[in-house]
């Protein structure tokens, strides 16, 4: 049986797109075995153009029902509650029959992530559109079929995409604005193996509270097998991040552009205790007994590094899982950007309150009164786009000062992939460099897998 699951997407679908089954100009919405708790975050709200009629296609089971349980919440909120109508159609054979029947024309794609890329594949072949969460692979077996998807996507005049919240944050975004400034940044560095010209690094927690309710994981979030290691699983948004912020509007071509250097996995050792915390089930199933240790311990290889080269430049990134967050705390991002002239830097640790917050130090030797000048002159620029933000001097480093307006939250970054892919929909295209980047970037992320596991 083929497992997925499904993250509810607000679209809006070209009537131009051939093959595609639209009523009343509206989106109809196909969710497969919605697990994973994206489903229900990007249904926090609702949009004119979509249908308020969604198909749900799923075994039934816990992952369902805590999927209807948060759709339930949203819909009975006294703040701007949504009205989502739901038809369930259950039983094993759900991707069978939602290929079949199509009700409607968009499905999105994300969880459990053994035989995703064969999901769509059956969906991109059958003629409709995908918006995929990450990662749409976790092999090299399923880049192989990625590539052919991708060409058969072409072909159905269909459009699949990978849901990239991390483009929205906005001190990513603001990253990858002020890197572009010749007079503060200077050139991108080439870098070296042991210091890189980017980096990037993330912090993550099996155990998190979301839109105030602990996320209960599926147990097989703890089988890498189904899931996917930490270096092909949230790397897939780091990896993302270096050919977007630093090379945009560029497309990256495998493997001429792409050379791995090294990469390695580690686990991260989850106590039984923990697994109920995070899961709520008493004990493993028996898909992961095999894999204990004598004292009863899982390992999940769940962190991962590589070091690899992208058009001459040298990259590093990683990615750690922790049980759960400091007090106070939650999932973390460092990233450096390094120029000729300065170091473009996010930090989100305790000194920021767990709070991302971007900083720009110059070089070694740099005039700071012209620095600090030139500096301004960027943020004055930027301020015509994101009106609102200021410098404020720490020690060898200027603060970037953010409103809070633009700190919208994870959660709603959902919405506005949505909003980029319907923008794509309605062009009837993605840009051109869309499809060969995320080629690319699943080439990066399989290869580092295949890399490390050597």
């Amino acid at each position: 049986m083929m497992r997925c699951c499904g993250v509810v997407a607000a679209v809006l679908i070209s009537t131009a797109l051939a093959g595609q089954n639209l009523s009343g100009g509206k989106v109809r919405l196909m969710i497969l075995d919605p697990g994973h708790f994206h489903a229900a975050l990007v249904q926090k709200t609702m949009a004119d153009p979509i249908s308020p009629v969604v198909d749900v296609y799923a075994a039934e089971g816990p992952e369902l029902e805590d999927y209807l349980r948060r759709i339930r919440g949203f819909n009975t909120r006294s703040d701007s509650p949504t009205s989502w109508e739901l038809r369930l159609h259950t039983g094993p054979d759900f991707l069978e029959r939602m290929v079949r029947e199509k009700p409607g024309n968009t499905v999105v794609i994300a969880g459990n992530n053994r035989r995703k890329a064969e999901t769509i594949r059956a969906c991109v072949d059958a003629g409709l559109n995908v918006l995929a969460d990450k990662p749409m692979c976790i092999n090299r077996e399923g880049f192989g079929l990625l590539e052919k998807t991708f060409a058969s996507a072409e072909k159905n005049h269909v459009l699949l995409y990978d849901i990239m919240t991390e483009r929205f944050e906005i001190t990513n975004i603001l990253q990858k604005e002020l890197i572009r400034f010749a007079a503060v940044f200077g050139h991108f560095q080439e870098g070296t193996p042991e210091r890189p010209a980017v980096v990037k690094e993330s912090v993550h927690h099996f155990y998190k509270v979301v839109s105030g309710s602990p996320v209960i994981r599926p147990a097989w979030f703890f089988d890498t097998g189904q899931q996917g290691e930490g270096i092909v699983d949230v790397t897939t948004h780091l990896v993302d991040l270096v050919q977007w912020e630093c090379f945009p509007g560029r497309v990256i071509r495998y493997p001429s552009d792409i050379s791995m250097r090294s990469a390695e996995r580690r686990p991260s050792l989850i106590s039984l205790d923990q697994f109920r915390k995070a899961t709520r089930l008493e004990e493993f199933p028996d898909y992961l007994k095999p894999r204990l240790d004598p004292a009863g311990i899982l390992p999940v290889y769940s962190n991962g590094e590589m070091v690899y080269r992208i058009k001459n430049h040298w990259a590093r990134v990683s990615v750690l899982w922790n049980f759960e967050a400091p007090p106070g705390g939650g999932d973390t991002h460092f990233s450096v950007v390094r120029g000729t002239k300065a170091d473009v830097i996010i930090r989100q640790g305790q000194e920021q309150n767990y709070r991302p917050e971007l900083y720009v130090e110059p070089a070694a030797g740099a005039d700071t009164v012209r620095f600090e000048g030139d500096l301004a002159a960027a943020v004055d620029k930027l301020n015509k786009r994101y009106p609102g933000l200021s410098l404020r001097r720490e020690g060898a480093a200027w603060h970037v000062m953010i409103p809070d307006s633009y700190r919208i939250g994870h959660e709603a970054h959902f919405g506005q992939v949505a909003n980029a892919y319907l923008e794509y929909l309605k062009k009837g295209k993605l840009p051109p460099w869309e499809v060969p980047n995320m080629l690319a970037k699943y080439y990066t992320t399989t290869l580092a897998l295949e890399t490390a596991s050597k």
